[in-house]
């Protein structure tokens, strides 16, 4: 994934404009989650991830980048973002859509996701700061018994997002990756299409 990791945005000037849908990462603490954030993006058709804080540094200068397992070239399509006030990037009509545990939250079950979302997912270790609240227009939850491992709360939000929109008829998929990659299926074993032949 080094494409990504070249085309990163450092600091408070960054020039880049954010585009919805994306997903926003506030002060994560593992480069496994935020790379894992950056598949998922890829997986569901999101170009933007954008973090901030500095617990998770990925400047390429200091030759620091995602673990091996997400430096793949299926990713490059997602453009990594290190900006400390992602909101301020985006454009009229983004929706920020804080996802988190919180009094009076829609649950995702029913949640009717916006075309143009920001995901705000808080750090693996705390919540989304109060400050960051007011910048969010809509907040919802996962109904679990436990908290979530943060890339399985957004891998768990992209799926539903995708899931209602295939169910509205807004989405066709491949049935596979495979498929999709253009790297074909595999052929059904000899002994199986023998016994569906009889």
């Amino acid at each position: 994934m080094d494409a990504e990791i070249e085309s990163a945005t450092w600091g408070r000037n960054a020039p880049p404009v954010g585009e919805p849908p994306a997903v926003a990462l506030i002060d994560p603490k593992y480069p496994a989650n935020v790379g894992m954030v950056v598949r998922l993006a890829s997986c569901y058709g999101l170009s933007q991830v954008w973090f901030t804080g500095d617990r998770v540094t990925l400047d390429p200068a200091r030759g620091e980048r995602l673990p091996r397992e997400e430096r793949m070239k299926g990713y490059k399509d997602v453009r990594m973002v290190h900006h400390d006030r992602p909101f301020d990037r985006f454009p009229a009509g983004t929706v920020p859509v804080a996802v988190e545990v919180r009094a009076g939250a829609e649950p995702l079950h029913t949640f009717d996701h916006p075309d143009r979302a920001l995901y705000v997912f808080g750090p693996e270790d705390g919540s989304i700061p109060a400050a960051l609240h007011r910048h969010c227009h809509r907040f919802v939850v996962i109904p679990t018994r436990h908290c979530l491992n943060l890339a399985t709360a957004v891998a768990t939000v992209l799926w539903d997002r995708e899931f209602k929109r295939w169910q509205r008829g807004e989405v066709e998929y491949p049935t596979t990756p495979g498929e999709y990659e253009g790297r074909g299926q595999a052929e059904a074993p000899a002994d199986l299409v023998s016994r569906t032949d009889r």
